[in-house]
């Protein structure tokens, strides 16, 4: 890049809400190279990670011999695990893959054509800019972006070169959650009165990398690159590998296990971004010097701009204790609900025919049917191991990238789920009503830009 990330990003700043409706158009250059039907596709890793060993290289590896799709470098910043992803890229692929300390060495090489990147949150939309300013597609693990400022200039610089982008929200790639869209959107479902989310983890150690933390020395890594964008402060093995703990290089609950379920509001109502929403919680369990909650409740509003007597209320509850990892999903319309647990539609609560007839009414209770085609379970743990949801959503990436068509998860996907992430950790960190400016396309916390 010519310029700095820093001068970029304030540059990048200024984009309108036109960036966010989709107006720019493609620049000639994302067609420079159209991969034919039978080209083997060169990808390389972004981030060396947890996430890409334990979930995003299990689902690549399954699929990339019938796709043609090969793994032929990687690049991360430590270099330990640069030199273990050179031994355990070369046992999957099955043969020698170039490692690079960063990503302009990586890009500078012209030797893929598209990348994965998994790599800290508050790092995801930067990388993402760098992946399709230098003419690569992008596969971008989410959150898509923890600050406005990143999700305004990545969404810009998505649509500006037209390269192919998934984000990780694989439940886009579901056939209940399709199923679940669908039913929703035909109007069947009614209109949408409530939305519960929980995702309740007792797992002590989830975001904890102990032994890592030892390993990593100041030297072996690059730490200035690390920050990119974020405030200068010394090195600290902590806020480099257990990021998800400490604002802010995450969000912590919010861009790590909300950002997949407040998408699926997103997804099927048409709804872009909350209205409001407040937020309460703190650190009740965990005193390990974490500074980002372990418990937490978001209220948001959801409903038109131009009409605030419609609308419906969404609540996100999440624990790091006390958990059995179960994710709750849970639709409410006045004629019953959708459960995406049991993915299963019911009059439950729904308006019965005598208290209906009592209110001069019409009861509109709904059938009971099922949205389940296949047993795909969302999986939660750490480490999926290519569980079907990501094997899907890693396909119809691939299958986007010769295709050219839209990915089941694309760039707007993202930069809606990043509004609502964003809007409930500002709520949390001020403690006021949090907004969002259409217009500036900013967060207001009260009368103020939230920002880092």
């Amino acid at each position: 890049m010519s310029t700095s990330r820093r001068n970029f990003l304030k540059k990048s700043a200024a984009a309108t809400a036109s960036a966010y409706l989709g107006t720019f158009a493609f620049s000639p250059k994302s067609y420079a190279r159209i991969i034919g039907a039978n080209d083997r596709v060169r990808v390389g890793v972004v981030g060396f990670s947890d996430r890409f060993r334990g979930s995003l290289l299990p689902a690549f590896s399954s699929l990339h011999k019938e796709n043609n799709f090969d793994i032929v470098a990687v690049s991360d910043i430590w270099r330990l695990r640069r030199e273990a992803a050179l031994v355990q890229l070369k046992d999957k692929m099955g043969h020698e893959v170039k490692a690079y300390r960063n990503n302009d060495e990586l890009y500078a090489s012209k030797s893929v054509d598209a990348v994965i990147i998994s790599t800290a949150d508050f790092q995801h939309a930067q990388h993402g800019i760098e992946a399709v300013r230098s003419g690569c597609d992008a596969y971008i693990e989410k959150p898509f972006a923890e600050t406005m400022e990143d999700n305004r200039a990545a969404l810009k610089a998505v649509k500006e070169t037209g390269k192919i982008v998934q984000i990780g929200s694989q439940r886009r790639s579901g056939t209940n959650y399709k199923a679940a869209a669908s039913f929703v959107q035909s109007g069947k479902f009614g209109d949408v009165t409530m939305v519960e989310l929980t995702w309740n983890v007792n797992q002590p150690g989830r975001w904890r990398r102990t032994k890592d933390v030892e390993l990593l020395k100041e030297e072996d890594t690059d730490w200035k690159r690390y920050l990119m964008n974020r405030p200068f402060e010394p090195f600290n093995a902590r806020k480099h590998l257990e990021f998800r703990l400490f604002w802010p290089y995450s969000s912590g609950l919010p861009g790590q296990w909300m950002s997949h379920q407040i998408d699926t509001v997103h997804w099927f109502t048409g709804l872009k971004h909350p209205r409001s929403v407040v937020a309460n919680g703190g650190i009740y369990m965990w005193k390990d010097g974490r500074e980002n909650w372990d418990t937490i409740t978001a209220v948001f509003d959801y409903g038109p701009e131009n009409d605030a007597k419609k609308g419906f209320q969404v609540t996100f509850s999440s624990r790091m204790h006390n958990g059995s990892d179960d994710p709750k999903e849970l639709y409410y319309s006045n004629g019953g609900e959708m459960n995406l647990n049991t993915n299963m539609i019911s009059p439950t609560g729904g308006l019965s025919e005598k208290h209906a007839k009592a209110m001069g009414m019409e009861a509109n209770l709904l059938p009971e049917m099922s949205l389940k085609q296949v047993e795909e379970k969302v999986e939660t743990s750490a480490n999926t191991g290519g569980d079907a949801l990501t094997t899907n959503h890693m396909r119809n990436w691939m299958e986007c990238v010769r295709s050219r068509k839209q990915t089941n998860a694309p760039v707007e996907a993202g930069y809606s789920h990043a509004i609502a992430c964003i809007m409930a950790n500002a709520a949390a960190r001020t403690g006021t009503k949090v907004t969002f400016d259409e217009s500036r396309q900013e967060v207001m916390a009260g009368s103020k830009v939230f920002n880092i």
